[in-house]
């Protein structure tokens, strides 16, 4: 008799499970220094971004968010106006624009987000990269099946 769960007990599982995922993930309390700040969701994959890669070009910011340079151009001025991004010039290349998280906030997003990234790091870090591919392929599956 096999001890792994069928489909059907694994959906119940993760049926479960997401709500509460996402119930804390939408929990999770901007700090008081970014409160004042318009912030949106789709912020936080950029900043996050940002928070471990370090400072990061705006084409090189667009191809890991997946969305166009000019998508990235807009966000990055909008919280570059804020206060929250420094924009400069590459000194190697002008056409290129570098962008970075002010140092001012940089340690109140990295407590806020950096907490999420230890989670994931605890729960992936005992997987085989196998494992890890397979857990993050899976993922996108859902997505792209909720997505339809």
């Amino acid at each position: 008799m096999s001890t792994e769960p069928s489909v059907d007990n694994a959906i119940r599982t993760l049926l479960l499970l997401m709500p509460r995922l996402v119930g804390r993930a939408k929990r999770m309390r901007v700090p008081d220094e970014l409160r004042s700040f318009t912030l949106a969701p789709r912020h936080l994959s950029l900043l996050a971004y940002l928070l471990f890669e370090g400072p990061l070009g705006v084409n090189e910011l667009a191809a890991r968010l997946e969305i166009a340079p000019a998508t990235v151009s807009l966000m990055v001025g909008d919280l570059n106006r804020q206060g929250i991004l420094h924009r400069q010039e590459d000194d190697a290349d002008r056409r290129r624009t570098i962008v970075s998280i002010a140092p001012e906030h940089y340690d109140a997003i990295n407590a806020w987000l950096g907490r999420g990234a230890e989670a994931w790091r605890t729960a992936l870090g005992p997987l085989t990269p196998d494992e890890r591919r397979l857990f993050i392929r899976t993922l996108e599956a859902y997505e792209r099946a909720v997505s339809d």
